[in-house]
């Protein structure tokens, strides 16, 4: 199979192009034709990607990429509730070879009937934001309808399905973003947004129930002022997780494979509820550039197969 691979510890100028073994689905596990995988930029920073569960170094080649859209191939002997020929969309395991491939590995319990009203291309844009958000608001914070909340960097690939879940539960939703993208986080569905780049949201915004920070720093710094007493900041933002203080350790989380809100969502999306934001498309021969372009909105998509 055509893959991108890592044969080093390295950013994106160490990403290869080229062939490599076909995997085969043992056990419980799915082998899917991949259409199309997300880009993560931030993946090469994650523990799981050099390292093994128990403290290992990974063995290379790596590949990355570990949200996608395509169709089951073959699966395991112990596989159940899964059929060749499935499409499909969801997650592989984090310490394993991801979809920047024509083919991965998942397991069952990762994945879910794809959204019939998307594209493989954007199908494949859903998993981790998506998931993420929905956990952040729903099972973290537990957003209640008329609560208020505050999302940091509501244009990007977490921000953007926020706002329009947090809009789904009727909670009052104030963003921030840049000037260019004032009328697109509006058109999500925020009721407010803050240019961040000329007002420091913390003297304009107060008193709210949740605030979801993808961005970490001096955003989240300034957010817990925002809150009321009694509420809750949840952080995906990376410089979380090793923290000094107690508080924003046990704000952070990371998201997690599941197969019923991925139906969840698919549901909400077949149902014009919410819609994936897709920056660029690139294909597999410009694997580098889709990894060291940030998106000014969403996230950049690497399409791995024509549909």
């Amino acid at each position: 199979m055509k893959a991108i691979r890592l044969d080093q510890v390295g950013g994106p100028e160490s990403l290869l192009y080229g062939d490599m073994l076909k995997p085969v689905a043992r056990d419980n596990q799915v082998l899917v034709q991949v259409y199309a995988t997300a880009i993560t930029r931030t993946e090469f920073e994650w523990y799981p990607t050099f390292h093994t569960p128990e403290g290992g170094i990974r063995p290379f080649p790596i590949i990355l990429g570990h949200e996608f859209s395509g169709v089951v191939e073959a699966v395991g002997p112990d596989c159940m509730g899964v059929q060749v020929g499935d499409r499909i969309y969801g997650l592989s395991d984090w310490f394993i070879n991801g979809a920047q491939a024509e083919y991965c590995l998942t397991v069952p319990a990762n994945i879910a009937p794809k959204p019939v009203t998307l594209d493989h291309t954007e199908a494949a844009a859903v998993p981790i934001s998506a998931l993420t958000a929905w956990q952040a608001l729903i099972d973290h914070a537990h957003l209640q309808a008329g609560q208020r909340v505050l999302i940091h960097g509501a244009a990007g690939s977490v921000g953007s399905f926020a706002v329009q879940l947090a809009r789904h539960q009727n909670a009052q939703v104030i963003a921030t973003a840049s000037v260019a993208n004032i009328d697109f986080v509006k058109a999500l569905g925020a009721d407010e947004v803050v240019d961040y780049q000329v007002t420091p949201f913390e003297t304009v915004v107060g008193d709210v129930d949740v605030v979801l920070d993808t961005v970490g720093g001096d955003t989240r710094g300034r957010s817990w002022g925002a809150l009321r007493t009694g509420g809750r900041l949840v952080t995906v933002a990376a410089d979380a997780e090793g923290a000094k203080e107690q508080r924003v350790r046990d704000a952070f989380f990371i998201v997690e494979p599941n197969r019923n809100q991925l139906m969840d969502l698919a549901r909400l999306i077949d149902t014009d509820v919410i819609r994936p934001v897709v920056g660029a498309v690139f294909s597999m021969e410009n694997v580098r550039q889709a990894h060291e372009q940030k998106p000014v909105r969403g996230k950049n998509v690497l399409r791995i197969t024509e549909e």
